[in-house]
């Protein structure tokens, strides 16, 4: 058995076919991860609340209630790490994923690999969002970023920011002024399981702009420079 890079961490497994069920629980636990699997939305809600998992890995196509509408339920009173599970590689999927509040997604069929490096991704991310610093308050104009508390407000209001939200955050606003390649946010934030994700950082930064911006489709915070990168708008004088 390999060693897990999380072990004893509780991931909740959430599908209605039994065999992928299964095969991803027997997967798991080969690498020291503590499995529990719910068949439908409702049990995935009630599940996630009752036990706490520290990932949930949520197929879309759930009967009683869909994974989107059970992702945006649980996100009303956790901001634990959520991969949607899909059969469809759609960007719209995709983009509806990232709107009721996961933090990945992972097209099926998918290989042992893949499901375990997405896995340690998400935890890893996890882990940075808790972790303590010992920084000052980030701020610019009325957004700030409260490193020790790991806390965003804009104009005092707290935002709900997932871990892989709060994580692309803070990597372009501790660079602010600075330009960065979509490649370079893709290892910083998401690992090199994520190298060939070009995607993921125009998907996400167009989520991080719906909760920070006033007004998303005129940045002032996240800044697009054409055909280079991302910058976090520097803070004035």
């Amino acid at each position: 058995m390999s060693e897990a890079r999380d072990p004893g961490a509780t991931i909740l497994v959430v599908d209605d076919e039994p065999r992928y069920v299964r095969w991803i629980t027997v997967n798991l636990r080969a690498e020291g991860y503590r499995v529990l699997a719910a068949a439908d939305g409702v049990v995935a809600v009630e599940s996630t609340a009752a036990e706490r998992p520290d990932l949930v890995l949520l197929d879309i196509g759930l009967p009683r209630l869909d994974g989107l509408e059970a992702c945006r339920q649980i996100r009303e009173f956790s901001t634990v790490p959520i991969i949607m599970l899909t059969a469809k590689a759609a960007e719209a999927d995709k983009v509806a994923g990232l709107d009721a509040g996961a933090d990945d997604y992972l097209a099926k069929p998918f290989g042992p690999p893949e499901l375990l490096a997405r896995v340690r991704a998400a935890l890893r991310r996890a882990r940075y969002a808790e972790a303590p610093a010992a920084e000052p308050v980030f701020r610019h104009g009325d957004l700030a970023i409260d490193y020790a508390r790991h806390e965003v407000t804009r104009g005092g209001t707290v935002l709900a920011l997932t871990p892989t939200e709060y994580k692309l955050l803070v990597q372009l606003a501790r660079q602010a002024g600075r330009v960065l390649l979509p490649a370079d946010l893709l290892a910083a934030v998401w690992g090199p399981e994520y190298r060939e994700e070009t995607q993921h950082v125009r998907l996400y930064v167009s989520r991080l702009r719906q909760k920070i911006e006033p007004d998303p489709e005129h940045p002032r915070y996240v800044l697009t420079k054409p055909g280079i990168g991302y910058m976090f708008a520097p803070p004035g004088p």
